[in-house]
């Protein structure tokens, strides 16, 4: 065949598709695999808890044994899964939007909390959250990374893998200032806005504040805020600023 190989076949079947299919699909190819693995660490779940069972002397220690298998055969699944389920958002069968808003409106609302969904300043900034309460004002916005992207600070740097992620925190540091400028001034309220980015996916060990920007697991924001207070409010100024807000800022669709 003009321009091809006679030892390499000129249909590849992974040609063109995106890493969140390529993904899916050696997932897929992997399940065999898998449970051969999960049966071995089974088999020496079961090992062990025999032998546990006969060195202390408990009971039935074949039953003992069993039960050991199989809780090792569980965690395995579900760990698995855990892993499987945290690239969601990045392979576009969740959104990472839904995860967080849900996660902020149950930790924070009982603590007098209002939490804004999709909200923008008319033709600048937008973002995912806008959080208001008697400990400050917070952006958070959400983003995904394949689960080989490390993500970290070295130095004051902030790296998104082998890359920098200097404009991932500019946008949103900007974002957090337009809407702080927009809020004090029409509500006569002078506030500053903390951003955070709610991380799915990538290998993100611990918190990381780089650039004017903290990037956290979703689980992790509600806290982050609830232990860190910027602001001292009183319920009518969180109400004034909720107000203010909605009726200011452009609601996404």
């Amino acid at each position: 065949m003009p321009g091809g190989s006679i030892y390499v076949t000129s249909e590849d079947p992974v040609h063109g598709l995106s890493p969140q299919v390529m993904y899916e699909q050696f997932w897929r190819k992997e399940a065999d695999q898998r449970w051969k693995m999960r049966g071995l660490k089974a088999a020496g779940g079961l090992a062990v808890g025999l032998v546990i069972a006969y060195r202390f002397a408990i009971p039935s220690p074949v039953l003992f044994g069993l039960v050991c298998g199989l809780l090792v055969g569980a965690g395995d699944m579900f760990w698995a899964w855990r892993s499987y389920e945290a690239t969601a958002v990045w392979r576009g069968r969740r959104r990472g939007e839904t995860i967080t808003g849900r996660r902020l409106r149950r930790s924070l609302r009982r603590h007098g909390y209002r939490i804004l969904a999709g909200r923008a300043v008319p033709g600048e900034a937008s973002i995912d959250h806008l959080v208001i309460g008697p400990g400050g004002v917070w952006v958070i916005d959400n983003e995904a990374w394949s689960p080989d992207t490390e993500i970290a600070k070295y130095g004051e740097r902030l790296f998104l893998g082998e890359k920098y992620g200097t404009s991932v925190a500019k946008a949103l540091v900007k974002a957090a200032d337009s809407l702080a400028e927009v809020l004090s001034r029409e509500s006569g309220i002078p506030v500053t806005i903390e951003p955070l980015l709610a991380v799915h996916g990538g290998e993100l060990k611990r918190t990381v504040s780089a650039e004017g920007l903290t990037l956290l697991k979703p689980r992790l924001a509600a806290r982050w805020i609830l232990a860190g207070p910027r602001m001292q409010l009183d319920e009518e100024q969180v109400e004034l600023l909720a107000r203010t807000a909605a009726r200011v800022l452009r609601r996404m669709n």
